[in-house]
This record gives structure tokens, C-alpha cells and sequence, in this order.
């Protein structure tokens, strides 16, 4: 059905940007864009083990992102340090260790630079189907958990006391986020996935009334910053992936010159108002 490879590409960005949408918007609201780095810099370890032990990759780096998830609620039952710092040692750490791994492992030769910054171009009908499987199951476990993480991102303590098992909910939501970053490497790179869930949210953001709205928009500016990055890349012969990260930016500062200008008129207003 697909036959060309920048169709391809086409088909499965959009599927992966429909999915990052509503997640990014979770990300935004409740300030875990250190936390998605770190799940990001972990896949590169997934990617490592699941060469060793012969797995498939997304498997590989769903199992390790997971795990992070786990090391990190462990590690903030002890106490002693907090979040952020913790965040950081996972995040460097899991990222030496698979470089390490990878350099260790002579007798497999591994492209650092296609997962580091992802090559959409290469992709399969297989994958395709991967992102849209998957991103239905992200899109329909979301909605599931789509009132209890809206709750406990407002107030924890209401969450609590309506039932909605906050900390578990988060959880969920934390392997949902495992699952997308499995699912995205292959297109945008480990390095990049995360500016993919975050920058087409916030520019969400600016346009939205409500948080359903800001979903559906963030989903919609994934999706066109994916299109635009594709057709820039196929024009000026740039990295696919950066250039989607690229055209998601050009987007985000787009959507700084309503503010400005209604800034502008204001302050306009007010000069003419003073002057009479």
C-alpha cells in the first residue's frame, strides 16, 4: 500500500505525532520534561540489550524505560536526594552504560547515529503498523486515565479523596510514555523524542481553552510539524528527524506573535488613553 519511502515516512510520523499529542500535554501540565529525558536517554540502553540478547528493539527499550520507571520510584521512597537529582544520575548514567555496552559489542555494528537522531526515511510497512497498534493502545489506555491524571494534576490530595489511586494512575502514565519513546526512536531519535512531546504541547497550549482542546491541537501541530519537517528535509536534503523538531520550533514561535501583537495593541491603547 505504501510503496514509497517518503509516504512512508509521511504515514508514520503522523501516527507517532497523533499519539505524543495528549501525552506532551501531560508532560506540560505536570512539569515531567526531565523525566521524559531521562526515559529518552535510557533507550539507548534498551537499544544495547536487546542487540545482546537478540529481542526486538522496541521491546528492548520499552523493558529498560520501564525499569527506569521503577528505579525511580524506589529510589524516592529512600529519600536523601531529590528528584531532579535523581532524574540526572538515571539519565547520564543509563546513556554512558548503552555507549559502553555498544563499544563493548565488536562483533555487531550498530548505526549510533540513526537511534541517536532516528531515520524515519527507513521505515517499513511493519513499523507503520507498530506506530498505529501501539499508538491505539497508548490513545485508548490514555482515555482511561485521562480523569485521574487530570485530577491528581490539579490537586493530589482531591484525587485521593475521590478514589482515583493518583500514584497509580502516574505509573500508568509513565509506561505509556516508556511505550511512545519504544515506538518513536526508530523515527525522530533518542535525542529528539522528547522535544517532539513537548514542543507541539506547548504550543498547544497558547490556543487551547481546555484540556481536551489542548490535546486534539497538540496532536493536530504534531502532525503538520511532521509533514512540514518531511517536505523541508526532502527539499533542502537535511536530517529528517531534526527537521521535524525544526518545523515543530517554527510552529511554537509562530505562536508567540498573536501574544505580541495583542501585547503591542495594548500597550498602544493605553499610550493613546494617557495622551488624552
Amino acid at each position: 500500500m505504501f510503496d514509497d519511502f517518503f509516504t512512508r515516512a509521511v504515514v508514520a510520523g503522523i501516527g507517532l505525532a497523533l499519539t505524543a499529542g495528549p501525552l506532551g500535554c501531560f508532560i506540560i501540565w505536570r512539569r515531567m520534561a526531565y523525566f521524559g529525558d531521562t526515559m529518552a536517554h535510557s533507550a539507548l540502553l534498551g537499544v544495547a540489550l536487546a542487540f545482546l540478547f537478540e529481542i526486538n528493539l522496541t521491546v528492548g527499550v520499552f523493558i529498560v524505560a520501564a525499569l527506569v520507571s521503577v528505579a525511580l520510584l524506589a529510589l524516592q521512597k529512600k529519600g536523601g536526594l531529590s528528584t531532579d537529582a535523581l532524574l540526572g544520575i538515571l539519565s547520564h548514567s543509563t546513556l554512558a552504560i548503552g555507549l559502553v555496552m555498544v563499544a563493548f559489542m565488536t562483533w555487531i555494528r550498530i548505526d549510533l547515529l540513526s537511534f541517536l537522531f532516528g531515520d524515519i526515511l527507513a521505515v517499513t510497512t511493519g513499523d507503520i503498523a507498530i506506530i498505529y497498534a501501539g499508538g491505539a493502545l497508548v490513545l485508548g489506555s490514555l482515555c482511561f486515565l485521562w480523569r485521574p491524571l487530570l485530577a491528581s494534576t490539579v490537586s493530589t490530595e482531591l484525587a485521593e479523596s475521590e478514589g482515583l489511586k493518583p500514584d497509580l494512575s502516574l505509573f500508568a502514565f509513565k509506561l505509556l510514555m516508556a511505550l511512545v519513546i519504544a515506538i518513536a526512536m526508530k523515527l525522530v531519535g533518542i535525542l529528539l523524542i522528547t522535544s517532539l512531546l513537548i514542543i507541539p504541547a506547548a504550543t498547544a497550549r497558547r490556543f487551547a481553552a481546555t484540556p481536551e482542546q489542548m490535546a486534539l491541537t497538540a496532536s493536530l501541530l504534531g502532525a503538520g510539524a511532521v509533514t512540514l519537517g518531511l517536505f523541508g528535509s526532502l527539499e533542502y536534503d537535511t536530517p529528517s528527524g531534526p527537521s521535524i523538531v525544526v518545523a515543530a520550533l517554527i510552529l511554537f514561535i509562530l505562536s508567540l506573535a498573536p501574544l505580541r501583537l495583542r501585547k503591542s495593541d495594548q500597550q498602544t491603547s493605553e499610550t493613546r488613553e494617557h495622551a488624552s
